[in-house]
């Protein structure tokens, strides 16, 4: 059953109050209401600020367990120019997403960043080429613009956000290799 949006709204703006005066939670809600904050940070996102907004936006509105909001550090989105767009998880909803500037000018950067976030939410890659399956990053083309998780993404997402075992067993890892290099790479910054 998802929150309403009202629920949602002051969860996000007392997370962000929280943040204001110094303390950040991570684990937030308790246990029994099931939802976790994951504080993310576009400071050094550049040109995909807004396009970590939307992502964190879609997220919010397919899962029930997570309440995305600018609130912290503990997700730290950034950009480079090479090197290709990465996500790099040190634990469930913690770690850096890392966006490449030149492919995001040949794949839909909001389908990018919502994939790649994807990734710090515990879901790993998926290359079956099928645009529907947000996991299956770049094999599905460049014309794909979907930024909008499956029912079955969003359900595995609340699934080990739902359940502190779960939230325990995510181990560190990176991810690489979902979009494949740009055609002109460009020069280096």
């Amino acid at each position: 059953m998802r929150l309403p949006k009202v629920t949602r709204f002051f969860a996000t703006v007392a997370t962000a109050a929280l943040a204001a005066l110094g303390t950040v939670t991570v684990d937030a809600a308790p246990a029994a209401a099931a939802v976790r904050n994951v504080c993310y940070n576009t400071s050094q996102a550049g040109p995909f600020a807004s396009y970590a907004v939307q992502a964190a936006s879609i997220w919010n509105n397919r899962t029930n367990n997570i309440n995305m909001a600018q609130c912290g550090s503990n997700l730290m989105i950034y950009y480079t120019y090479g090197g290709g767009s990465y996500a790099q998880r040190t634990s469930l909803g913690n770690g850096r997403v890392v966006i490449d500037y030149y492919q995001a000018q040949q794949y839909s950067p909001l389908r990018i960043v919502t994939h790649e976030i994807g990734h710090i939410l515990g879901l790993p890659d998926n290359y079956n080429g099928n645009c529907a399956i947000l996991m299956s990053g770049g094999s599905a083309g460049t014309s794909c613009t979907n930024p909008y998780p499956s029912s079955a993404e969003a359900a595995r997402v609340d699934q080990l956000f739902g359940f502190a075992a779960a939230r325990s067993a995510t181990t560190p890892q990176i991810f690489t290799g979902s979009w494949p290099a740009p055609a002109t790479a460009g020069a280096q910054r």
